[in-house]
């Protein structure tokens, strides 16, 4: 039997943590709130099923995947949990519908025909949530025109009408226009007066737009994905003060320890010059593994807790730090423990930290970190 090999860079997943948070999220919600888990892009780099799997356990009402391959890994868990499909579903698609039991998003009438298709030559209706685009510009009926496809849509015999939703374009930037959003959307739920929407899910906030959320209105459910994993997309809003807990580490290790002379270039082009004669660490991960290069010679990262800065250009597979203000008598050493992104002795890098530094935002830092990098989960709920 072939041992383990050693880490060299790895994830860390805390399910406790990710538990705990929805709890806390569902406890700070509107008693009629429905939590949908949004859990595209393998969980947002987290581990789908992994992560779908624990939020079961704990509650969640409805997932949200981007497309079929996602939701057909979804489906592998179990049967009968709601998985709603947000991106376009290609026509070669569509006979999948019935096969995985899922909830498609209709944004035109040509969905409408194809989808109502399927349903008849399957003998069981095809469950839909209509999307009504408010100013995102993407997916979705322009709000002017929803009277007409909603009643293209209850007007066929093998297509239920699950829900109804829109999609904020900046619900963590500009309230204003987040308010108009939402008004255009109630708006046009005016003009469908067919619609039972006690009997629907009505969803158009995530944890960023709830701000502007009315409680009388005919909101029954939240899609939920960044904040559950313990970043705060926004400082405003219903959520934006729920202590969360951070549910993702990113973590490497030293590979060498070496001194360099004063007027030292570093990495490739030489973009950084060593100012002093320096003590660096050459680190086991680059950007093969997620480390930007964005973030070279702006990023910092955790030794033994104690903040280093990263020098020169992130390569593939090393990045270079400086380790020279640690005290001598914490000494580094091949193999020590390295924080990209979580907390070490006392100190933090937090994942926003972080992508700022890269000049990008958490949902894609989260997604850039590798295949090659190995998921660890911790399980445990503990208190």
């Amino acid at each position: 039997m072939k041992s383990r090999l050693p880490l060299r860079c790895w994830a860390e997943i805390d399910l406790a943590a990710l538990e705990r948070n929805l709890r806390l999220i569902r406890a700070s919600l509107p008693p009629h709130m429905r939590y949908v888990a949004v859990v595209k892009a393998d969980a947002y780099g987290h581990g789908l099923q992994q992560v779908a799997a624990r939020l079961m356990h704990a509650g969640a009402d409805l997932f949200a995947v981007a497309n079929l391959a996602e939701a057909a890994s979804l489906r592998e868990i179990g049967p009968g949990w709601p998985i709603l499909l947000l991106s376009p579903l290609l026509p070669e698609e569509d006979r999948y519908l019935v096969e995985y039991d899922l909830i498609v998003t209709v944004s035109t009438s040509d969905e409408v025909r194809r989808f109502d298709a399927v349903g008849r030559a399957a003998g069981r209706p095809v469950t839909v949530h209509l999307k009504i685009d408010t100013g995102m510009g993407r997916a979705g009926i322009w709000h002017e025109c929803a009277e007409k496809l909603c009643a293209e849509i209850l007007a066929s015999p093998h297509i239920k009408l699950g829900g109804v939703y829109t999609h904020f374009a900046s619900p963590d930037e500009d309230a204003s226009f987040t308010d108009e959003q939402r008004k255009r959307f109630l708006k046009a739920l005016a003009c469908c007066p067919k619609l039972d929407l006690s009997q629907l899910f009505v969803h158009a906030d995530n944890s960023a737009g709830l701000d502007t959320l009315e409680a009388a209105g005919p909101f029954n459910a939240v899609r939920i994905g960044l904040l559950q994993f313990g970043i705060v997309p926004g400082r405003d809003g219903l959520l934006a003060h729920v202590k969360t807990e951070p549910t993702f580490s990113f973590k490497t290790r030293v590979g060498i320890v070496k001194k360099l002379p004063l007027g030292t270039g570093i990495s490739y082009g030489s973009t950084h010059t060593l100012r002093r004669d320096s003590t660096v660490a050459v680190l086991t991960a680059g950007y093969g593994d997620g480390i930007p290069r964005s973030v070279s010679n702006r990023a910092s990262v955790l030794v033994h807790g104690i903040r280093c800065p990263v020098l020169g250009r992130v390569t593939m597979d090393q990045t270079v730090i400086d380790i020279t203000d640690i005290p001598t008598m914490t000494k580094v050493a091949s193999g020590d423990e390295c924080v990209i992104i979580g907390r070490q002795d006392g100190a933090e890098i937090t994942i926003s930290e972080f992508s700022h530094a890269a000049d990008t935002i958490p949902w894609e830092t989260l997604c850039s970190v590798t295949k090659r990098v190995p998921r660890l989960y911790k399980t445990v709920l503990g208190v």
